[in-house]
C-alpha cells in the first residue's frame, strides 16, 4: 500500500494525534471506507503510515470546505488508489487554495489540537517567526491555512535561517509568475463581461495552483536528483 519508502509505523493513537482528530473519528474514516485499512503487524496491531496521514489532512482540509461527508466520499473515490503522500498533499494544498484567508484566535491546547501534537515554547516561537502563529491577547492568531505547514517544518532538519531564506525565494518567484500569468489571464479576457471574468478567475485558481505545484515538484526532483548524483569532491577523479 505505501508507495514512499517508509514502511508505516504508526498506531491509530499516534495517527490521531498527528492529525489533530480522535481515535474515534478514525475509525469512523475507516469505516466509511475514506482511510485505507491499516497494515497488520505483530500481535495483529494495525499501523498506519505518511498516506493516511496524508489522506487524513485532505479529508479535514475537504470538511473546512464545507463538504458533506458524502461529498467527501465522491472526491476521494475519483482519486487513483496508489496516490503517494506527496501526490496527496498536492490535492490539499489545492483544496486549500480554495479558500480564503482564515485566520482564528485560539488557545495553546487548541492550537496544539490543530497541530496534532504538543507544542513547545521554542517551537510555538519558531511558528511566530514563520508568521504563522501571532501572539494575541486571549492566546494566539493562527493562519490555520499555514499551520499544517508551519508544523511540518518544526522537523525538518534546516536552520531557521534557511528556511526564511526559502520562504523569501519561494514569494519572489511566485509572485512573479502570478504577475505573468495575471496579464496572460487579462489578455484573454479583456473582451468579456465581469461575470464572465469572475466565472473564469473561480475556475481556474485550483487550475493553476494545481499546475504550478506539479510543476514546481518535478522541477525540484530533478534538481534534487541531479544534486544527489553529481560526485562529491572526495569520490571525484584526481
Amino acid at each position: 500500500m505505501t508507495t514512499d519508502a517508509e514502511e508505516p509505523t504508526l498506531t491509530i493513537d499516534e495517527l490521531a494525534a498527528r492529525g489533530g482528530v480522535t481515535v474515534r473519528t478514525v475509525r469512523f474514516y475507516g469505516t466509511k471506507g475514506l482511510l485505507p485499512p491499516p497494515v497488520l503487524g505483530p500481535r495483529r496491531v494495525g499501523h498506519y503510515g505518511r498516506e493516511h496521514l496524508a489522506r487524513l489532512a485532505l479529508i479535514e482540509e475537504l470538511q473546512r470546505q464545507g463538504m458533506t461527508l458524502s461529498g467527501i466520499e465522491r472526491y476521494l473515490r475519483q482519486l487513483p488508489p496508489d496516490l503517494s503522500a506527496h501526490d496527496l498533499a498536492i490535492h490539499r494544498a489545492v483544496v486549500a487554495s480554495w479558500a480564503p484567508d482564515t485566520v482564528e484566535t485560539v488557545t495553546l491546547g487548541e492550537l496544539e489540537r490543530r497541530a496534532g501534537r504538543p507544542l513547545g515554547a521554542e517551537d510555538v516561537e519558531r511558528l511566530v517567526a514563520m508568521g504563522v502563529v501571532r501572539p494575541g491577547d486571549d492566546g494566539y492568531e493562527a493562519d490555520l491555512g499555514l499551520l499544517r505547514l508551519g508544523v511540518g517544518l518544526l522537523d525538518v532538519p534546516l536552520s531557521q535561517e534557511a528556511i526564511f531564506a526559502a520562504r523569501k525565494v519561494l514569494i519572489e518567484h511566485t509572485r512573479a509568475a502570478a504577475r505573468e500569468l495575471s496579464q496572460l489571464f487579462r489578455g484573454e479576457v479583456a473582451e468579456r463581461d465581469a461575470r464572465d471574468v469572475r466565472s473564469l478567475s473561480a475556475h481556474m485558481h485550483p487550475l493553476v495552483v494545481q499546475a504550478l505545484l506539479t510543476a514546481f515538484q518535478r522541477s525540484l526532483k530533478e534538481e534534487l536528483g541531479e544534486w544527489l548524483t553529481e560526485p562529491s569532491e572526495e569520490s571525484a577523479p584526481g
